[in-house]
C-alpha cells in the first residue's frame, strides 16, 4: 500500500485538522462537519493527480483547445454516518461518480473493550473495472475497512482502490496494508501514534459521528 500523509507537510491542511482536534471549536458541529468536508477537497485534488487521464478538445466562444480530463469511473464509498461529511467533500471535486454507502458500527458486549464491527446495510452499483474510492474519516483499529472490503466482494472487482481518511492511527494503518491490495493507496492528512483500550486514536478528536451529527443511544 502507497501512504500519502499530508499532516507532515507545511499546508493550509494543517489548519482544518487543528480544528477539528480543538476541544473548543469542535463543539460547533456545523463548523466540525465543514472541516472534515474541506479535507475531503483537500484529499480528492491530491488524489485526482493519481487518476487517469486522456486528452479531449474543447469548444470555447473563439476556437478550440485541447485538454487532459481525467477518464476513470469512480465509485466514492463512504461508512455511515461519520463519513457523510468527508464524502460530500469528495463529491464537490468528483461530481460524477457513482455513489455507495455501508454502515458498519462497533459492537461492545457490555463494557468490555473487546469490540467487533458490524456491516447491516450496504448500496453499491457495480464495481467492476471502475476505481473505488473508500472513505472512513477516522481509520483507528481498521476493522471497519477490513469488513467493508469484505461486504464489497459480491458488487464486482475493482481496477484500483484508493482510501481517505482525516486521522489514522499507524496500527489501524498497517492493518488495512495487510488486508487491502498492494497496489492499494491510502490518502490521509494526519498520522496518531497510538490507540487506547477501547480502540480509539490517542490524541485524535473523539467520536466523528458524535462531532458531526450528535450524540447517540
Amino acid at each position: 500500500m502507497t501512504v500519502h500523509h499530508f499532516g507532515k507537510e507545511n499546508s493550509l491542511l494543517n489548519k482544518f485538522i487543528a480544528e477539528i482536534r480543538d476541544v473548543g471549536i469542535q463543539r460547533d458541529s456545523m463548523r466540525f462537519r465543514r472541516n472534515i468536508e474541506r479535507i475531503g477537497e483537500v484529499l480528492s485534488y491530491e488524489l485526482s493527480k493519481n487518476l487517469n487521464y486522456s486528452n479531449t478538445t474543447v469548444q470555447t466562444p473563439f476556437g478550440s483547445k485541447e485538454i487532459s480530463l481525467p477518464k476513470d469511473k469512480l465509485v466514492l464509498c463512504s461508512v455511515l454516518r461519520a463519513g457523510l461529511p468527508l464524502h460530500q467533500g469528495m463529491l464537490n471535486y468528483f461530481d460524477g461518480a457513482e455513489n455507495a454507502f455501508i454502515s458498519a458500527y462497533r459492537h461492545h458486549r457490555g463494557d468490555e473493550d473487546a469490540f467487533e464491527v458490524i456491516v447491516k446495510y450496504f448500496a453499491a452499483p457495480s464495481l467492476s473495472g471502475k476505481t473505488l474510492v473508500l472513505t472512513d474519516p477516522m481509520l483507528a483499529t481498521g476493522k471497519t475497512l477490513e469488513n467493508v472490503l469484505e461486504a464489497l466482494k459480491d458488487h464486482g472487482r475493482p481496477d484500483r482502490i484508493h482510501i481517505l481518511s482525516v486521522i489514522g492511527s499507524k496500527s489501524g494503518i498497517e492493518h488495512i496494508t495487510r488486508i487491502f491490495p498492494k497496489n492499494t493507496h491510502l490518502w490521509i492528512a494526519a498520522i496518531d501514534e497510538k490507540l487506547n483500550s477501547k480502540g480509539y486514536i490517542i490524541p485524535g478528536i473523539g467520536d466523528a459521528g458524535d462531532l458531526a451529527f450528535g450524540m447517540k443511544l
